[in-house]
């Protein structure tokens, strides 16, 4: 990923923004092969009531909230149920942003050249709440950089970027993030801020 990155010809230094946790071990080697800077924004799936694996949509740290309408509909979810999940859900971000000691959102985008990157994209939901709260600040270009992705969540985001580039695109039934890893781990907070103040040295 990161050579296909070195041959763009970007219009700024570009902004790289990692979903964490487990995009930053990813977006910090990204970075420092392009010297860029390095951010990240917290997105938190809107967990489906009664089932926490699942999701009906995301909500950044940056306020955008996007929901699966066909989803949403089919479940029969509410609008009041809806607004109850996505406060929950905002207050679990404003905690995450407290544990990260200030070293998230500090970068702006606007009009700069931004490369979002995560450890995999699944649904593609939560990279579509990120692509969104980025183009609210007017970025010159978005590029989404991630090691592998389901086919289905590919085409998705592919669609709402200049450029997507991923290796390992799934097409099979079955996507988990964790197959395209020889050691794929929960990155906990700790690793994240490390990363964060070790690269702003």
């Amino acid at each position: 990923m990161s050579q296909r990155l070195e041959g763009f010809q970007f219009k700024t230094r570009p902004v790289v923004l990692a979903i964490p946790n487990g995009g930053v071990p990813v977006a910090v080697e990204i970075a420092k092969r392009l010297d860029a800077e390095l951010d990240a924004i917290i997105v938190r799936k809107l967990q489906v009531p009664g089932n926490t694996e699942a999701g009906f949509g995301a909500l950044t740290s940056q306020g955008s909230l996007l929901l699966n309408e066909r989803l949403v509909r089919s479940i029969g979810l509410n609008q009041q149920r809806i607004e109850h999940v996505v406060k929950q859900t905002q207050n679990q971000i404003d905690k995450r942003k407290a544990d990260y000691q200030g070293l998230v959102g500090i970068v702006n985008s606007e009009k700069k050249d931004v490369i979002l990157v995560d450890d995999g994209i699944a649904s593609g939901y939560t990279m579509m709440a990120a692509i969104e709260s980025v183009r609210n600040f007017s970025p010159n270009s978005i590029v989404v950089a991630t090691p592998t992705a389901s086919a289905g969540a590919a085409n998705l985001v592919n669609e709402k970027v200049n450029t997507l580039i991923c290796p390992r695109i799934d097409s099979g039934f079955i996507f988990a993030v964790a197959d395209a890893y020889g050691d794929w781990y929960d990155v906990p907070d700790t690793e994240v801020i490390e990363i964060l103040q070790s690269y702003r040295k």
